[in-house]
């Protein structure tokens, strides 16, 4: 059997993917709106996307459809019960960023912690001339060892970013949906953490699970980092405590609509302990040239009859 595979948003990889070794017609577009899907995806038997929206009144358009191909790790922009129902395959990307991710994560704690965005500003605007010493002390700087670190999520990502923070001599507690030994529960973490970093799926239950009330419960120079899901945070009451003071920075690498275009409450803001990058921390070469040859192997795994990396409905 041939099959026709078509890539919906192949702009969001950046690095080349193999050609699959087994008969097909290969179609790509660099991006896709939920209306051309359906033209785009006519008579195709294979889909592979990125983020996508694939919700039901699309798909049961797609009578051909027999396989989604997320080239990521999220899933939450596919309708899996109705795949499931219908029986369409929806298989994932897993653990491919376990050294890209916690790399971004520690690069914008270390940033906020020792405030180096601030300071190299003030160097390059000329402030250091100014002074009369030799170094001045305008913005507080925060050792990382000896901080606590709060994971909110405790999978591959978490683990490894766990691992490497007290490699740097940090203390580690973690929080997750799925107990596990010696975890701690979520109001502990948010109030004995220097650092609280989110790891978690965006779903139902963890949307907005940071807010008003958990964003109080921090320490007044805690820190907050979120590289998992735009839509664990709401952004609103975020804004509100980094300018009341209430917490001592953020390090954000996603938002709940992305791209922004039309705005976000956290973009206007002008404060020198928030960073904002734009859903990059996945995004190392070596991590995206992995995930595109994981995404081939999951194709060729369907095709076998021995599927892996299936998320269920």
């Amino acid at each position: 059997m041939s099959h026709s595979i078509v890539f919906l948003d192949r702009e969001t990889l950046g690095v080349p993917v193999r050609t699959p070794n087994f008969p097909h017609s290969y179609k790509e577009y660099d991006a896709t709106s939920v209306d051309q899907i359906v033209e785009r995806l006519k008579g195709a038997t294979i889909a592979i996307i990125n983020k996508v929206q694939m919700r039901e009144p699309t798909l049961a358009q797609l009578p051909d459809l027999k396989l989604i191909a997320v080239a990521a790790t999220g899933t939450d922009c596919v309708d899996k019960a109705f795949c499931k129902k219908n029986g369409i395959t929806v298989v994932n990307i897993r653990n491919y960023a376990v050294n890209t991710v916690p790399e971004h994560t520690l690069a914008l704690i270390f940033a906020l912690r020792r405030n180096l965005i601030p300071y190299a500003l003030d160097s390059r605007r000329g402030k250091w001339q100014t002074v009369n010493q030799f170094c001045y002390f305008d913005h507080p700087i925060r050792d990382i060892s000896g901080s606590t670190l709060g994971l909110i999520g405790y999978g591959a990502l978490g683990k490894s970013i766990g691992t490497r923070a007290e490699a740097l001599g940090m203390k580690v507690i973690a929080y997750d949906a799925f107990p596990f030994p010696g975890m701690v529960d979520l109001d502990t973490l948010l109030t004995t953490s220097d650092i609280v970093s989110l790891h978690c799926p965006l779903t139902d239950e963890t949307r907005n699970m940071i807010g008003a009330k958990q964003l109080k419960m921090m320490k007044k120079d805690a820190i907050l980092i979120n590289t998992a899901r735009g839509g664990l945070v709401d952004e609103a009451a975020l804004a509100e405590a980094l300018k009341s003071g209430e917490i001592g920075g953020a390090g954000f690498d996603v938002l709940t609509v992305e791209p922004p275009k039309n705005g976000n409450v956290l973009l206007d803001l002008d404060l020198p302990n928030l960073i904002i990058t734009p859903h990059v921390a996945w995004a190392s070469v070596e991590a995206m040239t992995g995930l595109s040859d994981q995404l081939v192997d999951n194709i060729e795994a369907w095709v076998r009859g021995t599927p892996r990396n299936v998320v269920e409905g």
